[in-house]
């Protein structure tokens, strides 16, 4: 009994790891983990105070918490029933499937994260490319709708850069949850994007159970009322105009209202860019007619590098202005939750098309488009000054010397992004640059129908 016993040294280091570990699981890490999370609950509640819109119990549950919740849903369960039923294999098999699909879309929200690093880094990215214009009544329209419904943002998808834009514009509001394609599922975009809150959904997936589980997590998460965005096109535009609304997620919505008392309102988000970064990626995906396109790297650290040596050489110039405007929102309890989904998505993009901001970019497209040659300086100031005395409150508000000033800067903007180009008779349309030209004009386009009001 007294006799010793001698192990190797890694052995023996090995029985100390085993036992600190022991040791924390059982003493040091649930104390600590009590004791960030009370420091976190704290930290939500201060945020909460200065929020128009507190963040959801539901969006603050443990993610585990929550895929449990999904696979162990009735209809979900039955829908599980019908999968083992259809493939022909045991229920057991069905249940892992629904499984894979509740953790490939439950998000796991980090408050620290979102308004710690991603408001700050959302803030820093779009004032550093654009200069941001809001709509007169986005603050207002927010602040009117009651706090016991469900909001919902349905915007138009101009450029990835939405996603940044919306997000910092509605900090001070909520934190939105988004529903995001396949193309950010690349790690660690995919890590950051779930901690941001947003979910990951298959555009192209057509099974039963796999719809079954996304519908029920987007109606869980609009009962539980947080606050989300949704793109009803689906995709980015490849034209500039606004495109037919997929009915799928707004779908979902609508079938969850019977479930639920709380009613949803959306809220129309119209955007617009003298700038958009992929515009043309996205025209020459429109002649090929195919949208086989997707973000590179390589040429986003490249667009970095490159800014960040302009800055350094006092040369960087913003991209003009990003544009965020609110539409008058749409109860779907007033709607009527009965009427067919193709009505609300076609009332929903028609109040998106209203809201429509106007630039100083897409107008000088416009103009120049239907000129037929050069034009002067003077020329283009007068049809845009024109142009703003009849839309009103669809375009930022300048005085005249101010509206001069912005056409100037317009086309000095137009001509380093190699649209146009000044000649002696004035500015004119650089030759191979019209589909681009077209691009701009097209976002605006509705604005100037000789059937429809220019302004409310």
């Amino acid at each position: 009994m007294t006799s010793t016993v001698e192990l190797p040294l890694w052995f023996f280091v090995l029985i100390l790891l085993f036992a600190a570990v022991t040791f924390a699981s059982h003493f040091l890490f649930p104390s600590v983990r009590w004791f960030f999370r009370r420091r976190l609950e704290r930290a939500v509640k201060r945020l909460n105070q200065r929020l128009v819109r507190p963040i959801e119990p539901f969006k603050l549950a443990r993610r585990y918490d929550m895929i449990q919740r999904l696979i162990y849903d009735p209809e979900v369960t039955r829908e599980i029933v019908n999968y083992a039923k259809d493939h022909r294999v045991p229920e057991n098999v069905g249940f892992e499937k629904a499984r894979s699909y509740a953790r490939e879309i439950v998000p796991s929200f980090s408050a620290f994260t979102y308004f710690g690093f991603g408001i700050r880094l959302a803030r820093i990215l779009v004032n550093s490319i654009y200069e941001v214009w809001t709509g007169p009544r986005n603050e207002t329209l927010i602040t009117s709708i009651p706090q016991d419904k469900t909001i919902v943002f349905i915007m138009n998808h101009r450029s990835n850069m939405d996603y940044v834009l919306v997000t910092y514009l509605a900090a001070q509001t909520s934190a939105l949850s988004y529903a995001v394609g396949e193309w950010a599922r690349v790690w660690p975009l995919s890590r950051l994007i779930r901690m941001m809150g947003a979910y990951f959904i298959r555009r192209r997936s057509r099974g039963a159970l796999y719809r079954k589980v996304l519908a029920r997590y987007v109606q869980m998460a609009t009962a539980g009322g947080v606050s989300q965005g949704i793109f009803p096109e689906g995709g980015l535009s490849l034209t500039g105009e606004l495109m037919p609304p997929k009915l799928g997620l707004l779908s979902y919505l609508v079938e969850g209202q019977e479930q639920v008392e709380r009613d949803i309102v959306f809220v129309p988000v119209a955007i617009n860019y003298d700038r958009v970064l992929e515009d043309r990626v996205l025209i020459a995906a429109a002649q090929r007619g195919d949208r086989r396109f997707g973000p590179r790297i390589s040429v986003v650290v490249r667009f970095i590098l490159r800014k960040f040596w302009q800055g350094l050489r006092g040369r960087y110039v913003r991209f003009g202005t990003a544009a965020v405007a609110f539409g008058t929102p749409l109860s779907l309890q007033e709607f009527g939750p009965e009427r067919p989904i193709e009505a609300l998505g076609a009332e929903l993009m028609h109040r998106i098309e209203e809201a429509m901001p106007v630039l100083i970019v897409p107008l000088l497209a416009r103009h120049l488009k239907g000129a037929g040659g050069p034009m002067s300086n003077s020329a283009l100031v007068g049809l845009v000054t024109q142009d703003a005395q009849r839309l009103g409150q669809h375009m930022p508000s300048m005085t005249p010397q101010e509206l001069s000033e912005a056409v100037e800067t317009g086309l000095a903007g137009m001509a380093r992004n190699k649209l146009v180009t000044q000649g002696d008779t004035g500015w004119e349309i650089r030759p191979g640059e019209d589909a681009v030209i077209d691009f701009y004009a097209a976002s605006i386009a509705h604005r100037f129908d000789d059937n429809r009001a220019v302004a409310e």
